[in-house]
């Protein structure tokens, strides 16, 4: 049986859900290595680790959602997955992420070393502990059959002109496949959650802040980037094993890619400027031509998302909601390690 070529895609660090609890519980040898490594890292810095907050008896989001906890347990997540994925089924061709998902990509593509790319999240995670910078909010900017909307696209620009005239400061922090992740400073965000037109998606009714997230990708994180630079410039970069897609789109491949440009795009761009998930996507799926998309654990955030610019690109031949279910019903082009029955068939 051939392979299926794979793009892999890691999660952000809001992935963590409730019913992600005790997503660690039962791995293999190759994941109780990376969750052990990461554990190794909490102790030394005197924090839980990541094994006991995915076992705890309860879903905290004081505990599970703040930075200084999410980051890492995210990670432990994605990275066992990543390893556990069957290397006889897929071969994987490419990687990219979304948000601190960059930093999962780092990891898994081989562009860092499994103990740095640890040092790199907890620390950024670490930055946030009583220090979130604003806020963002999740606003969808395609209709309900994944075309976009020029009437949402519309409705944020004119808002966040709103918004900046105000006196307030908001701006896109993420171009997430049919949707926006908006951030602004404190007033901002209290802005655009009054101004932006309510609309209802399922049972969720947008727009959503999401909860102690700063305004990460925006010029709001400048300090960060600064203190990045002066505590993990040391980072050892390296070209990745396989292509690596960033949030511009770009593509670092094999033996070609500069560990400085890697270096600098990842301490300073990646964290003050957009972050533009649905180019680095489109970039992913016409650079390596995967046979199927791969989305890391926890939970499936990156599921909508993923699907809407599949739909955008006409991959397959999917130029509509329709055409996605039923081709991805045929034989998958996205699948999933959090939801259970694709799971499966990944590992």
């Amino acid at each position: 049986m051939s392979r299926r070529r794979a793009l892999v895609v890691c999660p952000g660090r809001g992935s963590y859900d409730r019913g992600s609890l005790g997503y660690l519980k039962d791995r293999g040898e190759a994941a109780r290595a990376v969750i052990d490594a990461c554990d190794e890292r909490r102790r030394a810095v005197g924090r839980p680790t990541v094994s006991e907050l995915d076992g705890a008896d309860a879903y905290r989001t004081s505990m599970h959602v703040a930075g200084e906890n999410a980051s890492l347990l995210t990670f432990a997540c994605a990275v066992s997955d990543f390893v556990e994925l069957s290397r006889e089924r897929y071969e994987v061709v490419g990687v990219a992420g979304n948000s601190m998902g960059w930093y999962i990509a780092l990891a898994v593509a081989g562009a860092l070393p499994l103990e740095e790319a640890i040092r790199l999240v907890d620390t950024m995670g670490n930055h946030q502990e009583r220090n979130v910078i604003g806020g963002q909010v999740l606003y969808p900017v395609s209709d309900e059959s994944w075309q976009p909307s020029d009437e949402l696209h519309t409705a944020v620009e004119d808002t966040l002109r709103d918004v900046n005239a105000s006196g307030a400061w908001a701006g896109w922090s993420i171009r997430l496949g049919g949707f926006a992740v908006l951030a602004g400073d404190a007033e901002g965000v209290k802005q655009l959650l009054q101004r932006l037109p309510q609309v209802k998606r399922g049972e969720r009714v947008f727009p959503i802040q999401l909860p102690l997230h700063s305004a990460f990708h925006t010029p709001l994180m400048q300090a960060t980037s600064d203190r990045a630079f002066e505590e993990l410039g040391d980072l050892p970069f390296r070209a990745p094993e396989v292509d690596l897609v960033d949030g511009r789109g770009l593509v670092f491949r094999p033996r070609s890619a500069d560990p400085e440009e890697l270096r600098w795009w990842t301490l300073g761009p990646q964290v003050v400027d957009t972050y533009d998930f649905t180019a680095s996507i489109l970039s992913a799926l016409h650079r390596t031509a995967p046979d199927v998309v791969i989305a890391l654990g926890p939970g499936n955030p990156l599921g909508g998302p993923l699907a809407r610019i599949l739909v955008q690109a006409r991959w397959r031949n999917a130029r509509t909601r329709e055409d996605f279910e039923r081709l991805n019903r045929e034989e998958p082009m996205l699948l999933s390690f959090g939801m259970p029955v694709q799971r499966r068939a990944l590992v």
